[in-house]
């Protein structure tokens, strides 16, 4: 038994005992873009049949997204701070995306109230959206949209890059750590589902605290105090040897659509007959899933990036597939449903006028004038 809590995750194909077999050369699949090809046609070329050339492309898109809503959204508290000199800037609905606890409270008022409130209600149509994507195309949120899922992915390759590897949790450590984000995702159900009534989730949705949560978002972070940056230090450094650190271990939003993506249609499927058992799949899966072993991969960690499928040698034997009928979800078609899903919620919230908030520039400046002595509700 290994005694170690870390081992390396260098793991090539001789690290796993195998009957490999030879492929046959109609079954080889085709990982080079043709050598007749420009370079716009070998750039089309590779977002058809490249999975993670693909993924790059759409990671980069959304993170673009999220620069410029969080530009817009500083250039509109700025404006906030002088008082409401000049024009006002127009105030991104996209910048709720960030409050998912604030959309968990707005999402059950809706259930209890039969109607949704308009202090934040992009928050609420964000979140439907990203667990939507995570019921129906496993935790693909985390692995094609997430900037945060980015960054945790530029870390860890920052430290295969510099170590040659990276380091793999032993399952004894493992299972424990994956454990805590569970139990923060448990903690803000039992205190939001179970705990409060409509009475108390009215009181917070109104409170002064909830309309100006994201001004109080945005100064968290820019006024980071040293235990603080002590936590994000931290965490990024345990991202660079550690693949996917944070999402793994401590994400509570990873840790629902994981649980949503147990029962998703689409799953990685493996064709047993044809797996030449070369191991490549496990070795490339950041979330450490041993693919070659599974017939369909139910593991709730699988953010169906494709990775797996990408090495794959052979045709038809890797893919991503729904499960009755049984049909193949090329990545540009996961790419699509991905952000069809998105856009079709946000857009029917903006055709309804369920998009921006009630709150008006004059209430912003009346709140931003106090938000010093605007504590938690109950504090």
């Amino acid at each position: 038994m290994n005694e170690t809590l870390l081992t390396s995750d260098h793991r090539s194909a001789s690290s796993f005992p195998s009957r490999r077999r030879a492929i046959p050369p109609n079954l080889r699949r085709i990982v080079r873009a043709p050598e007749n090809l420009n370079i716009f046609q070998r750039w089309w070329w590779r977002l058809q049949n490249d999975s993670q050339f693909l993924r790059l492309h759409v990671q980069i898109a959304f993170a673009a997204l999220v620069v410029w809503i969080g530009i817009e959204f500083v250039s509109f508290v700025r404006w906030l701070e002088s008082g409401g000199i000049g024009a006002a800037p127009q105030r991104p609905p996209g910048a709720e995306g960030f409050l998912p606890l604030s959309a968990l409270i707005s999402l059950k008022h809706w259930w209890l109230t039969g109607s949704i409130n308009l202090i934040h209600p992009s928050a609420v149509f964000i979140f439907l959206a990203i667990v939507a994507i995570g019921v129906l195309l496993k935790k693909s949120f985390c692995g094609w949209l997430c900037p945060v899922g980015l960054l945790s992915e530029l870390h860890w390759k920052l430290g295969r890059l510099l170590f040659g590897d990276n380091l793999q949790v032993t399952k004894f450590l493992d299972w424990p750590l994956r454990m805590i984000k569970y139990l923060l995702l448990g903690f803000f159900l039992f205190a939001i589902v179970i705990q409060m009534d409509v009475h108390a989730l009215t009181a917070f949705i109104h409170s002064p605290y909830n309309q100006i949560a994201d001004i109080k978002m945005l100064y968290f972070f820019e006024h980071l105090d040293a235990i603080g940056l002590w936590i994000i230090g931290v965490i990024a450094l345990f991202s660079i040897p550690i693949k996917n650190f944070w999402c793994r271990y401590l994400c509570p939003y990873g840790a629902l659509l994981g649980l949503g993506s147990l029962i998703s249609p689409a799953k990685i499927t493996r064709n047993i007959d044809r797996c030449v058992d070369c191991k490549l799949c496990t070795k490339a899966c950041p979330s450490n899933i041993l693919v070659h072993k599974a017939k369909r991969v139910h593991s709730d960690e699988c953010m169906a990036c494709m990775a797996c499928t990408q090495v794959c040698p052979v045709i038809d034997t890797l893919d991503l597939k729904t499960a009755t009928p049984s049909r193949r979800i090329p990545p540009p078609v996961l790419a699509l449903f991905i952000g069809g899903i998105f856009v079709a919620i946000t857009g029917a919230a903006m055709l309804a006028g369920l998009w921006r908030t009630s709150i008006t520039p004059e209430n912003y400046l009346h709140h931003v004038s106090r938000i010093e002595a605007y504590g938690h509700p109950g504090r």
